[in-house]
C-alpha cells in the first residue's frame, strides 16, 4: 500500500470496467482503538503483508453498493454497510452489521449517510488530530482533478442535492473518492472555503440537470 498522508494508506488503483480511464481505490487508515477499511479494491491480497505489518483490519465500511464488483476474499474484517445497500452487497460480501443514521465510531471516525448517487451512499469523516478526511465514494470524485458529481440514470436527485449540501458544511482538509482519473491525484488537499466553493459549483450542475 501507499502511504497517502499519515495514518492513511491506499491500495495500487485499479480501472472501473465501465470507465476505464477512472481507477478506484481502498484506503486503509490506522488508528489505537483499531484499523479500518473504507472502500473496496480486488488486488488487496498483494497488500496483505503491509496490511498485516500496520495491524491488520478490524472493520470494513463501504461507501455504495457499486464497490461490491471489486470484492476481496482476503479481507475477512466485519463488513459495514447502509441497509439500502445491504441486497446488492450481499449478493458479493458477507454483510455483517448495517446502519441508517448518522452516528460516531469512537471519538474520530463519523458515518454520515448521503443517498443520492445511490439510496444508502455514505461519507465518512475521520479525524486523526492532523487531518480530517473526508470519504466521499462516488457521490464527489476526482476527474482531471476537478471535484465532480456521478448523477446516475438510477440516481435520487434531489436526495443527491441534500446530501451535497450536508457535506458542504462538513469540516475537512483532505478529500478522499474512491475513484479518480488515472496517473492523477486521488485525493484533494483542500480548506473548508475552498471546499465549499468546490461544492457550491457541483450543486449548481446539479441542480441545472447535468450529471456531474
Amino acid at each position: 500500500m501507499e502511504t497517502v498522508l499519515e495514518g492513511l494508506y491506499a491500495s495500487t488503483g485499479e480501472p472501473l470496467p465501465f470507465a476505464p480511464s477512472l481507477d478506484v481505490r481502498a484506503f486503509l487508515l490506522r488508528r489505537d482503538r483499531g484499523n479500518l477499511l473504507v472502500y473496496s479494491a480486488t488486488g488487496l491480497e498483494s497488500d496483505a503483508p503491509t496490511i498485516e505489518d500496520l495491524g491488520g483490519i478490524s472493520r470494513h465500511y463501504l461507501n455504495h453498493r457499486h464497490e461490491a464488483m471489486f470484492a476481496s476474499d482476503w479481507v475477512a474484517a466485519p463488513l459495514f454497510v447502509h441497509d439500502n445497500e445491504r441486497e446488492s452487497v450481499a449478493k458479493s460480501y458477507r454483510v455483517d452489521e448495517t446502519f441508517s443514521k448518522r452516528h460516531m465510531l469512537d471519538d474520530d471516525f463519523e458515518v454520515i449517510p448521503t443517498p443520492g448517487h445511490t439510496s444508502g451512499a455514505t461519507a465518512y469523516l475521520w479525524d486523526t488530530g492532523r487531518h480530517r478526511f473526508l470519504f466521499t465514494g462516488d457521490t464527489v470524485y476526482l476527474s482531471e482533478g476537478e471535484w465532480v458529481a456521478a448523477v446516475l440514470r438510477s440516481s435520487d436527485r434531489g436526495a443527491y442535492i441534500e446530501s451535497l449540501e450536508v457535506m458542504r458544511e462538513l469540516d475537512f482538509d483532505v478529500l478522499v473518492p474512491w475513484a479518480a482519473t488515472r496517473g492523477q491525484h486521488y485525493h484533494g488537499p483542500t480548506s473548508k472555503a475552498d471546499a465549499q466553493r468546490r461544492i457550491d459549483r457541483i450543486l449548481e450542475r446539479v441542480q441545472r440537470g447535468e450529471d456531474h
